[in-house]
């Protein structure tokens, strides 16, 4: 079935359709809510939530851009208004980790190196975390981000800044990168 014939069979609320679309996307977009969830219940939580909102929203899909890509801002918006119902981003402004990023590299090295690098944004706090997430992953703008989380553009930049310095010291803590060669290695997957 045609990416085009699933979205119209999904509209028409045909279910089979609708477990299709999941079962296609689902890990990927679990892998984004782990990014910004605590624990594996609120990511598990926050997919079920964005699905319910995709299947609902399927009509506001335009074909402007790609498919996937206009799931993954329904997924990560689900994530952000999750995170402020249940009052876990307030805590502290810094940010979480996701076991799905695509990497421009294919060799196991970048891959590892890859895997290393989300766990340590686990380490973070939720509101780096948040924002590490929405600039340097998923592509936000500082002014988008500001936006979305109801904070300054200012704090958006400076608690970007923050979260690559803690990155950084959590990835030399654990060995991950030692050397000056090596230390900005990590940061080319990174929007600066």
């Amino acid at each position: 079935m045609t990416e085009a014939i699933l979205i119209k069979a999904c509209m028409q609320k045909d279910i089979l359709a609708q477990r299709e679309l999941y079962d296609l996307y689902s890990a990927k977009m679990l892998g984004i809510c782990y990014r910004y969830a605590y624990r594996r219940e609120d990511a598990e939580d926050m997919l079920q939530e964005g699905f319910v909102k995709i299947f609902n929203q399927l009509s506001t899909f335009e074909n402007r851009g790609s498919f996937e890509g206009w799931m993954k801002r329904v997924i990560v918006n689900t994530c952000i208004n999750f995170l402020k119902r249940t009052k876990k981003f307030n805590e502290h402004l810094a940010l979480d980790a996701a076991y799905y990023i695509e990497y421009k590299e294919e060799s196991i090295a970048s891959k590892l190196l890859g895997k290393q690098i989300i766990e340590c944004i686990r380490l973070l706090p939720i509101g780096y975390r948040t924002i590490l997430n929405l600039y340097a992953i998923e592509g936000y703008s500082h002014k988008e981000i500001a936006g979305l989380l109801e904070i300054e553009e200012s704090t958006s930049r400076s608690q970007f800044t923050r979260a690559k310095i803690a990155l950084e010291n959590i990835l030399i803590k654990r060995g991950i990168i030692d050397n000056p060669d090596k230390k900005h290695q990590w940061a080319l997957s990174f929007r600066n």
